[in-house]
């Protein structure tokens, strides 16, 4: 019906593998090709399907072949590419299709598709979306059984050597920062699956006070050195209380700093797609909320698996979509008809809330008190690219987080490996760092002999400083209005 597989061209780039793979070596083997972006929040849920499916068939000759075809610019960078496949802890072969070889041959319409390949390298099916595990399962299945039948199994195995790098710092890709008293500034350690806690003791050295979570991957409530999180991102705190977008568990958790607890506020590992909710915060699931803010009395949710922004009612316990339709796209409007596109950063200030919309690149504006959404900058799914100037004319690219002071945004303008600024009152968009492909940054415009951004997640302004998660560097940086340094953390023995 489908016809042959494709042979991987021989100049293609190749991850997780001692060797670039050709169809010989996949003989006897049945294949599945996960075609994906690591951008696209749609790809990064069917992750741990694919890893359900690969230790279900760990003792037969199956395999799991990522195709990483890019959406934006920056994900045809193979040292980008290199490192998303570690942040999502991807343990089979990856070929880059960076000009779209494979895609266009398969016919590839969307991010993520299967093509299934049968161990005599007949295409067997294709299919697209996520929820399709049991699906896959089944039809790998099949192709087993078949070719068991027919004895055309292979008893080689792949030659797998999982890319690792290492890092002298105690953090592994850090998602999120948030201030908190005084001096205290919480770290959302994400791929270690903790927060940490530390105070300043100057405005470049930090000292490690605490840590929520024990480390482990999981959903368990309880005293912090128990309690587990699961790739824990957005984080905000207010009046003793931590709270945390707990990304991968489908939740939001709530840390009390003074009983040194960790509770479970709504979601219970499981993603949903209910995107008119409204009722009970703890029956309710939820999907990839990826940041926070609150005003006290509501918590605003960047819903990011939805593309909505939910609202949580700490008085009454109760959770609704708020902003959004669900519909994947940039579209102003009232708050139900408008459309977001895997909202990854909020920021709150009194009524207005601003969100970085990753997948369009664009900053939205959420009037609280008018009920509206409106564009600040951005204009689509595939308009994207790094221009400063008139705020109308400027583009970003994947941008994840963004702070304010003032009338200035301060945006996380991550594939662009930058932090811009946005005037609000002349409505215009600078650069404060830029990061260049050698390694090294600019500042204003001059070079600079640090080390530069890598795909930096999150900024916060603290006074007169920008804070700066640089998640692929797995440093907390800071940023003088001069000089780009790294945040010196202290670790307490107990936290190492």
């Amino acid at each position: 019906m489908y016809g042959r597989a494709i042979e991987f061209p021989e100049s293609s780039k190749w991850i997780n593998v001692e060797r670039p793979l050709t169809l010989a070596d996949l003989k006897g083997y049945v294949v599945l090709l996960d075609f994906w972006t690591y951008c696209c929040i749609n790809c990064i849920h069917v992750i741990p399907d694919l890893k359900w499916l690969e230790k279900k068939y760990e003792d037969s000759p199956f395999v799991v072949i990522g195709v990483h075809s890019a959406k934006f610019e920056n994900e045809h960078d193979e040292r980008n590419i290199r490192a998303a496949v570690q942040r999502y802890e991807i343990q089979h072969p990856v070929v880059i299709d960076n000009d779209y070889f494979l895609w266009e041959r398969y016919v590839i319409r969307a991010w993520p598709s299967y093509v299934l390949i049968g161990p005599d390298g007949k295409i067997l099916s294709k299919i697209s979306g996520e929820g399709k595990r049991e699906y896959l399962s089944h039809e790998i299945s099949k192709a087993l059984e078949e070719g068991k039948r027919k004895g055309v199994l292979s008893e080689k195995r792949i030659p797998v050597k999982l890319e690792l790098t290492k890092s002298e710092s105690n953090l592994s890709f850090p998602g999120k920062i948030a201030f908190g008293d005084g001096e205290n500034l919480f770290i959302s350690d994400t791929n270690n699956d903790r927060i940490l806690l530390t105070e300043l003791s100057t405005p470049f050295v930090a000292k490690t006070i605490d840590q929520i979570g024990s480390g482990l991957s999981g959903l368990e409530d309880g005293p912090f050195e128990n309690a587990r999180l699961n790739k824990p991102q957005g984080i905000v705190y207010s009046n003793g209380r931590l709270y945390v977008a707990d990304t991968e568990n489908h939740a939001l958790r709530i840390a009390d700093m003074n009983q040194r607890c960790l509770s479970t506020l709504s979601g219970d590992g499981f993603q949903d797609n209910d995107w008119n909710y409204n009722g009970d915060a703890s029956k309710a699931r939820l999907n990839s909320p990826w940041d926070l803010q609150t005003d006290g009395r509501f918590l605003y949710i960047a819903m990011a698996g939805m593309h909505q922004i939910w609202r949580l009612d700490l008085e009454n316990n109760t959770i609704s979509a708020f902003a959004g339709s669900g519909v994947e796209n940039i579209g102003d409007g009232h708050l139900k008809d408008a459309n977001f596109a895997q909202p990854s950063g909020l920021f709150l200030d009194r009524n207005s809330l601003y969100v970085a919309d990753s997948e369009v690149s664009a900053i939205r504006f959420v009037d609280l008190e008018a009920g509206t959404v409106q564009t600040v900058a951005g204009s689509g799914l595939f308009s994207f690219g790094y221009v400063d100037g008139i705020l109308k004319r400027s583009l970003f690219q994947h941008p994840i987080g963004i702070h304010g002071e003032g009338r200035f945004l301060y945006v996380a303008d991550t594939y662009n490996h930058a932090i811009r600024k946005i005037d609000l009152g002349i409505r215009r968009v600078e650069t404060v760092i830029k990061n260049l492909r050698e390694g090294t940054c600019t500042l204003n415009g001059d070079k600079c002999s640090s080390l530069g951004l890598f795909e930096p997640n999150d900024v916060k302004f603290h006074k007169g400083l920008l804070y700066i998660a640089d998640t692929n560097n797995h440093l907390i940086r800071v940023f003088d209005g001069t000089e780009l340094k790294e945040l010196v953390i202290e670790s307490q023995e107990k936290w190492t």
